[in-house]
């Protein structure tokens, strides 16, 4: 996990970047306040000061994912029209993402969320919801600015593309972070993608 400031983080977010740590470098252990504390340098005293449960750190780095992902994706949008080049550049930006972020990828499948609050597994899953109707929207853009067709309907298209970007992160998860989900990207999705359009004008 990255701020992307080359300032001292403030206190709040050196105990996130202390807990996206633990999370990728302990995988399968939960993480407790105490442990945390230590890795902070601090008391857990003075965790509750900054962050009043240990939901809300949780929720910190959802939130740190999302403004980290959809900032970003907003940009391609901007600079891109092709909406092939859209889905590939969303599509990539979300495994390189995770790719860099392995702890934030436990807290975004849910792997470290078991036996915590049912509000941040619903938060975690509303993040890839946000973000197959990202796809969605682009697939349907294409459709009507550019003459695409995709080989089924628009929401299918957008959820079988989820089902590769989700897959991928699961399969990072599940391998403690070897098979690393930006791998190899482009030859899959020239195999992806061969079989998502039907038809492809210009």
């Amino acid at each position: 996990m990255s701020t992307n400031n080359t300032q001292v983080p403030s206190r709040q977010e050196a105990i996130l970047l202390a807990l996206a740590g633990l999370l990728e470098t302990d995988p399968g252990s939960k993480i407790t306040t105490a442990n945390l504390a230590r890795a902070v340098g601090v008391t857990e005293a003075a965790l509750y000061r900054h962050f009043p449960s240990k939901r809300k750190m949780f929720e910190g780095l959802i939130d740190f994912a999302e403004e980290a992902v959809f900032s970003r994706c907003q940009q391609i949008l901007n600079e891109q029209g092709d909406a092939r080049v859209r889905l590939s550049q969303l599509t990539s930006l979300m495994l390189v993402f995770a790719d860099r972020n392995p702890g934030l990828c436990r807290v975004l499948t849910g792997e470290a969320l078991t036996g915590e609050d049912d509000v941040l597994r619903r938060r975690a899953s509303q993040f890839f919801e946000r973000l197959e109707t990202q796809l969605r929207q682009v697939i349907k853009e294409g459709e009507i600015r550019q003459g695409l067709r995709v080989g089924t309907s628009s929401t299918r298209a957008a959820a079988w593309l989820m089902v590769f970007v989700e897959g991928r992160i699961q399969r990072f998860v599940r391998s403690t972070f070897k098979h690393r989900p930006a791998q190899d990207f482009d030859e899959s999705w020239a195999l992806l993608t061969a079989t998502l359009w039907s038809d492809q004008p210009g």
